[in-house]
Order: structure tokens, then sequence, then C-alpha cells
């Protein structure tokens, strides 16, 4: 009887147990987002500080832009957080997203070999710089997968006049930090997101050549799921998130994120 006993409080506690663990399983969103965001250390920075404040895990998908669109729209995550700002508004004008606000922005910078064969460091605008890349032929690596990154550089060789192609130009399908480990090995100019730039070490004689101009804007946003469109999301939990995001504590814990001593997001929520 004794060991019957015992047995049976343990079932219970095991039960009691197993309930906890999935109470605690439930409390977490999936949030789809980009290489740039997850590979420059941001959300190692400020997820823990949400986390803390809400009792809300995220556990981030981070891919190109395009494929966290097409993730969000199957409903395979409660969330996104990407940077493509006429996506997203296309996102939400098709019925799969409800609200999409600005979170943070920061610049893409034009990265070379240091000795500059296409001469972009004199270039006075991004158009000329793309232009004077595709004059010389020299190498230059995409990413080449639908990113928001790889987005805006087709919409600035489409500005520059120019449709890339040939032997010079190397569409690799990959995410950022990879696309920069190819450029550094072939000596190839590049597009990159200033945070991933910043936070990556394997430059070899890549050095960043071109910046500042105002096409090189990059802005992200944070978008809310449609609940009538997929139901079974964690929309409260996802609701947190987003307006976290965009709360004094939450773009402070932006602003306040470095690489070297280099902020790398600026946030711009209208409060």
């Amino acid at each position: 009887m004794y060991k019957a006993g015992v047995t049976l409080t343990a079932i219970g506690l095991m039960g009691l147990s197993m309930t906890a663990v999935s109470q605690d399983e439930e409390r977490h969103i999936t949030l789809a987002s980009t290489t740039s965001t997850e590979n420059s250390g941001l959300f190692d920075a400020i997820i823990p500080q949400f986390t803390e404040a809400t009792d809300i895990a995220v556990r981030v998908v981070a891919v190109g832009t395009g494929q966290a669109f097409e993730i969000a729209r199957r409903g395979d995550a409660d969330s996104l957080l990407v940077h493509d700002t006429a996506g997203e508004e296309r996102f939400v004008e098709e019925g799969y997203g409800t609200e999409r606000a600005d979170v943070m922005y920061n610049d893409f910078v034009l990265i070379g070999p240091g000795d500059d064969p296409a001469g972009i460091a004199d270039a006075e605008s991004a158009d000329e710089a793309f232009a004077a890349i595709a004059e010389a032929e020299a190498p230059f690596a995409s990413r080449g997968d639908d990113s928001g990154t790889n987005r805006a550089e087709l919409r600035l060789w489409e500005a520059a006049g120019v449709e890339p192609g040939g032997e010079w130009y190397r569409e690799l399908g990959s995410g950022m930090g990879p696309t920069l480990n190819t450029a550094a090995g072939m000596d190839a100019y590049v597009m990159a997101d200033r945070a991933t730039w910043v936070a990556f070490d394997n430059p070899q004689n890549l050095e960043l050549l071109f910046e500042g101009d105002e096409g090189l804007f990059n802005q992200y946003g944070s978008l809310l799921i449609d609940p009538e469109r997929h139901p079974h999301l964690k929309h409260d939990l996802a609701e947190q998130w987003h307006e976290w995001l965009l709360s004094d504590e939450g773009q402070q814990a932006i602003a306040d994120f470095e690489v070297n001593g280099e902020q790398l997001f600026f946030p711009n929520a209208a409060n």
C-alpha cells in the first residue's frame, strides 16, 4: 500500500509538472525576422529584456525578408519584423496583416576591396557608385535571396540604369554573413546592412567604401498578423511584443545596443 501511495503521488506530481511545463511552453511566440537583426546580435540584447518584462519568450526564425513574408502568410509565425516597407504595406493591404509600424532604422553601406578598382569611394551618389561597378565589370556579390537587402540592391541597380548580369555579377542565394564571407574571398563589391558589417569579423581586404546616400536608408517595421486569417496563432502574445518594441522601454533597448562602441539601430517609433 505504501509503495502504491508513493507511485500515485509521484504520478500526480508528474502530471502537475507536465501541466506547468505545458503552460510555460505556451508563453512564447515565433518571430519571423531578418538575418541582419539576428547576425548583428540585436535580438540577443533586447529579447531577454522583453522576456523579463512579460514572461514571454521569443523564438526567432532568421531568414531573408521575402522568406519571412512567406512564413507569415502560411501562418507559421506569430509576428513579423522585417525591412521592406513596400512589401510590408502590401502584406497588410492583401489582408495578411492588421497593423504595421516603424520600429527602427539604420542604413546600407557599399563594401569592396581596399584598392577600389571601380572607384566608388569618389562617387557622389549611390546610383553613380552602382553604375561605376557595372561599367568596370568589377566582381559584385549579391545575396540573390529576395531579402530586404536584396530588394533594396535591385532597386538601386534599376535607379542606376543597370540590369546586372554576366560573369562579374554573382547571385549567391545566401544570408548576409555568408555573402560577406564570399565577397571577402573573391575581393568583390557587396551591399550590406551596416549592423551586419560592423559585427562581421572576416573582412580580409574588404573596406567600407561608400555610405550616406538617402537611397541607402534602411527602415525596419513590425507587423501584426490577421487573427481572422490565422486564428491559431498567439495574437495576444504577439501584440505584447509589438507594443513593447514601440514603447519607451523597447525603443531604449534598441538605442542601447552597440557593437564595438557603435550604435547600430536607431529607434523611430511614433510614440
